[in-house]
C-alpha cells in the first residue's frame, strides 16, 4: 500500500525542510515544489523526498508537480510555503516586482490550493496549510508589497476553509509572527528562544494536520515568547 503524499510548495532549508524531515519521519512520501532544486539535493539525499522544479505562478508547473506527486501516491496534505514579496516606499515600488509577489504569494497559492482541493475532494479527507505572516493582519509601512500577497492569501484560505471544511477538507492558515531561526546560525546564548525554531512551526504544522475534525482549528498564530502583539 502506498505511503500518503505531503507536497511541500515553496521549500528551501528553513520551515520547509524541518517539515520534510519530519513528515518523512512520520511516514509520508514527501514531495518538495522550488524553482531551483538543485539548493534541495542534500534534504532529498537525507529525507527520500522528490523535488520538482516548479513556478507556483504558472499553471501549467503546478499541474505538472501535482501530477508528478500523483505517480508517488494518494496526497493527503498539501503545504504552501512560498512567499512573494518586495518592499520599499509606496511612491518607489516597481509594479513589476509588485505584481510579481502577488503571482507568487496569492496566485500561486490558489493554484496549489486548486489542484490539492481537487485530490483530497475525490479522497474525502486531508488537509491544506498555508503559511501566513505578521504581515497578513497588518500592513507596515513600506511593507504594502508584502501584505497584499499575504492578505490575499489568508482571504483564499478563509474562502477555501468555508467551502471544503463541510466536505471533511482540513484548511489552516498559520500567521507567523516572529523571525524563524535561520538554519546553521547558532543561538543567540543571551536571548534563548527569541526566535521561532523551524522544528517547533513543522510540529505545529503536524499536529493541525491530525487534528480531530469535531474540535479543528481555522487560523493558528506561532510566535517567540519574547514577542510582542
Amino acid at each position: 500500500m502506498a505511503s500518503d503524499v505531503a507536497v511541500i510548495a515553496g521549500a528551501g532549508q528553513g520551515l520547509s525542510a524541518s517539515l520534510a524531515r519530519l513528515l518523512a519521519k512520520d511516514g509520508f512520501r514527501v514531495v518538495l515544489a522550488a524553482r531551483n532544486v538543485q539548493k534541495l539535493a542534500s534534504l532529498v539525499d537525507e529525507t527520500g523526498a522528490l523535488a520538482v522544479e516548479t513556478d507556483v505562478a504558472d499553471p501549467a508547473s503546478v499541474t505538472n508537480l501535482f501530477e508528478t506527486a500523483d505517480k508517488a501516491g494518494p496526497l493527503a496534505l498539501a503545504v504552501f510555503n512560498a512567499s512573494g514579496r518586495t518592499r520599499g516606499p509606496i511612491a518607489e515600488l516597481d509594479p513589476d516586482a509588485v505584481r510579481q509577489a502577488l503571482l507568487v504569494g496569492a496566485y500561486g497559492g490558489f493554484l496549489v490550493g486548486q489542484q490539492a482541493a481537487r485530490r483530497l475532494l475525490a479522497r474525502g479527507s486531508g488537509s491544506i496549510l498555508f503559511t501566513g505572516a505578521t504581515a497578513s493582519l497588518k500592513g507596515f509601512s513600506g511593507s504594502a508589497g508584502f501584505a497584499m500577497p499575504k492578505f490575499g492569501l489568508r482571504g483564499l484560505a478563509q474562502s477555501m476553509a468555508r467551502e471544503l471544511g463541510p466536505q471533511n477538507i482540513h484548511v489552516a492558515h498559520f500567521i507567523i509572527d516572529g523571525q524563524i531561526e535561520p538554519p546553521g546560525q547558532p543561538a543567540d546564548p543571551d536571548r534563548p528562544d527569541r526566535r521561532l525554531s523551524p522544528d517547533a512551526i513543522a510540529e505545529a504544522y503536524l499536529a493541525i494536520h491530525r487534528q480531530h475534525r469535531s474540535a479543528w482549528s481555522f487560523e493558528v498564530e506561532l510566535r517567540p515568547w519574547v514577542e510582542a502583539f
